[in-house]
């Protein structure tokens, strides 16, 4: 059984920065396309970013853009959110996610549909 699981949230003063991680393990699927999604209270799960199978293709919701870098090493089937310029508006659970790679193709998902493995999430707080 595939399992995410995610580290480094914490709490962080706007302006700030802090690096998420995520590991898979237990039944590697084959190393398919990653994601980053996020959720604020009382709000519905947004995308944050994601990255390709290959880890050379990587896309960004429009909030995170020029902030937050996401990257992959396939080595150890791990991804990396790093998150610059924190702002409050960035706090909420991290969740991982992660795609079958015969069904993930060379590109990334944006939507939560379409992924098949979530972790348990990590809570990253900006405070200002």
């Amino acid at each position: 059984q595939v399992q995410l699981v995610e580290s480094g949230g914490g709490l962080a003063l706007a302006g700030g920065s802090l690096r998420l991680s995520c590991e898979a393990s237990g039944g590697i699927f084959s190393n398919g396309a990653m994601g980053w999604f996020r959720q604020a209270l009382g709000k519905e799960r947004q995308f944050v970013a994601a990255v390709s199978s290959d880890g050379k293709r990587t896309g960004y919701a429009d909030s995170v853009k020029g902030r937050f870098t996401i990257s992959k090493n396939n080595a150890e089937i791990s991804i990396y959110l790093q998150m610059n310029t924190l702002k409050p508006e960035d706090t909420g659970v991290y969740y991982c996610a992660a795609r079958k790679r015969y069904l993930s193709g060379d590109g990334y998902y944006t939507d939560s549909e379409y992924y098949d493995y979530w972790g348990q999430g990590t809570q990253v707080t900006v405070s200002s």
